[in-house]
């Protein structure tokens, strides 16, 4: 719409947008861009998660897992940028169903680079991960109509 008011006006430019612009505006991308784009970013957070998991077994391993462990989440986080654009996504974050998964998630991930380089505190760190991990699930669920009522309801009926 506003190309439209700017060639109407007289205004238009032939310069290309750039890309950060185009992401920063996820309107301007076209739709498969956006989701190779979400497809790529996804799998390049899965991808680190992973690669953590699989150094957190080296020695002094357990600080190459919690950095490539908390990339992977910021990366899967940052992948649905691409598909609602970061504004929307940033509202939809601090939405008050989702607010507290959000704050948590957050919160987990910086305390839990804190433990590994400043504190050294080897449990807290693995502890941190965990909360990033269940914060991160339950965010994630919130998207989903009705999972979270089904994963309380499943939780409360294992435990009673």
């Amino acid at each position: 719409m506003d190309k439209l008011r700017r060639v109407l006006s007289g205004q238009e430019d032939n310069e290309e947008l750039g890309l950060t612009a185009q992401v920063l505006d996820a309107s301007t991308l076209s739709y498969s861009t956006r989701v190779k784009w979400f497809i790529i970013c996804f799998a390049a957070g899965v991808l680190c998660s992973i690669l953590g998991t699989a150094l957190l077994f080296l020695p002094n391993g357990l600080k190459l897992f919690a950095v490539f462990y908390t990339l992977g989440n910021i990366s899967a986080l940052a992948s649905t940028c691409f598909l609602m654009g970061p504004l929307k996504q940033l509202k939809r974050m601090f939405e008050p169903t989702r607010l507290l998964a959000t704050c948590v998630m957050l919160l987990c991930l910086i305390l839990t680079l804190c433990s590994v380089f400043w504190w050294n505190k080897r449990g807290l760190a693995i502890i941190f991960c965990i909360l990033q991990f269940l914060a991160m699930t339950w965010y994630s669920i919130s998207f989903i109509p009705f999972a979270r009522d089904a994963v309380m309801k499943c939780c409360t009926t294992c435990l009673s």
